[in-house]
């Protein structure tokens, strides 16, 4: 199911892309998340509940790893951008009735969207999108020592639309905000997106950034439920050609 869809999307950018007239512009940009997460993990039926609430700087003395990459083209009015995230996140703790337990949490999300520049002047401009966020996510429980565990781990890809805003503040500094919601239960429940950018010109080509980001996921799936939200700072260095 997931590599249809996303061989539809692709198929569909394609066809769009091969229509459009003018040169293309683009950009990369590798960034820093500082993402706390929180959350609830329940492996399977009947099994306990584990929470997460770890702040940003718990994450990094735990964190396992982390990559975050998206990208933004445009060509005319034509739009087509993408992210990928990817991160490992741990937490040792009690469950009643006092038993020690320890959860593990990788989640990769790849965001592929694409879209029409409704709205372009000199002040600001304004981008509508819809596509998908393909997820892979695994959680892990451990309690007492092995007594109990298990390990799920889904794959399941949601439908999303998105709006995205650049607002020029002076002649070397921007802002972004960007705001995405899918799911609709065709994946997950839901899920959710929220970044915004403060963002100055260092060169003709390079951009630095800094930002907030916040990304959600909401699913369940027979007695398999993640409910888990990362939100924190960003930094990141735009390319742009």
């Amino acid at each position: 199911m997931m590599r249809k869809l996303l061989a539809g999307a692709a198929l569909l950018c394609a066809s769009v892309l091969s229509t459009s007239a003018g040169e293309w512009s683009g950009q990369v940009t590798p960034y820093v998340w500082a993402a706390g997460v929180g959350g609830d993990i329940t492996p399977f039926t009947g099994a306990p509940s584990l929470s997460f609430d770890k702040s940003a700087s718990e994450i990094l003395k735990d964190v396992d790893g982390a990559f975050f990459l998206s990208g933004y083209a445009r060509r005319d009015r034509l739009v087509v951008m993408g992210d990928l995230s990817w991160s490992s996140s741990s937490k040792s703790g009690a469950i009643p009735p006092g038993l020690p337990a320890e959860a593990k949490l990788k989640q990769r999300s790849l965001t592929l969207l694409t879209g029409w520049r409704a709205v372009t002047s000199d002040d600001m401009s304004l981008d509508l999108l819809a596509g998908a966020r393909a997820w892979k996510i695994k959680g892990s429980v451990d309690v007492a020592g092995g007594m109990l565990s298990a390990s799920p781990s889904k794959d399941f890809v949601d439908p999303i639309v998105a709006v995205r805003a650049n607002f020029k503040l002076a002649p070397r500094w921007s802002s972004i905000f960007y705001v995405d919601y899918g799911g609709f239960g065709a994946g997950s429940d839901s899920t959710s997106q929220i970044l915004a950018t403060v963002n100055y010109q260092a060169s003709d080509n390079l951009w630095l950034s800094v930002g907030y980001r916040q990304l959600n996921v909401d699913y369940q799936s027979g007695g398999t439920k993640f409910d888990v939200s990362m939100a924190g700072p960003l930094l990141g260095a735009t390319w742009r050609f």
